[in-house]
């Protein structure tokens, strides 16, 4: 069974990412998002090992210990965290692997999986990013202010990334996507490991061989 790849995806609040990744998820089989760790607790309408792995903060640290993490940070009061084990899991059994985090997440990961194809998402422009903010009608300006600054400060990470998508278009940002963990799964390393019955078959020089 072939390796699957991991793939890093990153980008500001109201870029499209979340949006971009769960409609790729409907569109390719084999592929499967990370489900983080955290500290926090749950909210309304969220499922334990859905949204996140809902765990204690002494469970949290004894992982960190452990060594258990790809990465994790704390933010504010809580801990996030993406789990080695889980992951390495899903990608020994072929499975293709999207990790959604930031930039910080993603240096720490690049530097343990230099193979892993990380992408960063980027809105048109700024009054766009503002526009799509406001439009979830969920926090007041204050609050919009803040992110438009967390932005700003998270895409001057863009070229750290092996690839750039900007999500002017979503139909076109997806397309481009989807092209990328396509392009991962036709890599001649994967498809030797993947097809090698096919190829031998091919190769052969034997038309009765199926």
């Amino acid at each position: 069974m072939s390796q699957g790849t991991l793939f890093i995806v990153s980008a500001p609040s109201g870029a499209g990412k979340t949006s971009l990744v769960r409609a790729l998820l409907e569109r390719l089989d084999g592929l499967q998002v990370s489900v983080s760790h955290t500290t926090r607790a749950m909210r309304p309408g969220e499922l334990d090992g859905v949204n996140y792995h809902f765990v204690e903060v002494s469970s949290f640290e004894a992982m960190i210990e452990r060594g258990d993490f790809f990465e994790h940070a704390r933010v504010f009061d809580n801990y996030y965290g993406t789990s080695r084990p889980a992951v390495q899991a899903l990608l020994a059994a072929g499975t293709d692997v999207i990790l959604e985090i930031d930039w910080q997440g993603a240096r720490q990961v690049r530097e343990q999986v230099a193979e892993a194809e990380s992408v960063f998402i980027l809105p048109p422009s700024l009054a766009t990013l503002r526009k799509r903010l406001s439009a979830r009608a969920t926090d007041d300006d204050a609050v919009i202010e803040r992110r438009m600054g967390d932005a700003v400060s998270e895409m001057s990470h863009y070229d750290e990334y092996d690839h750039v998508i900007i999500n002017d278009d979503f139909t076109t940002a997806l397309g481009d996507l989807e092209a990328l963990v396509r392009a991962a799964r036709s890599q001649l390393a994967r498809v030797r490991e993947a097809q090698a019955p096919l190829l031998q078959a091919l190769l052969s020089g034997d038309e009765g061989v199926e």
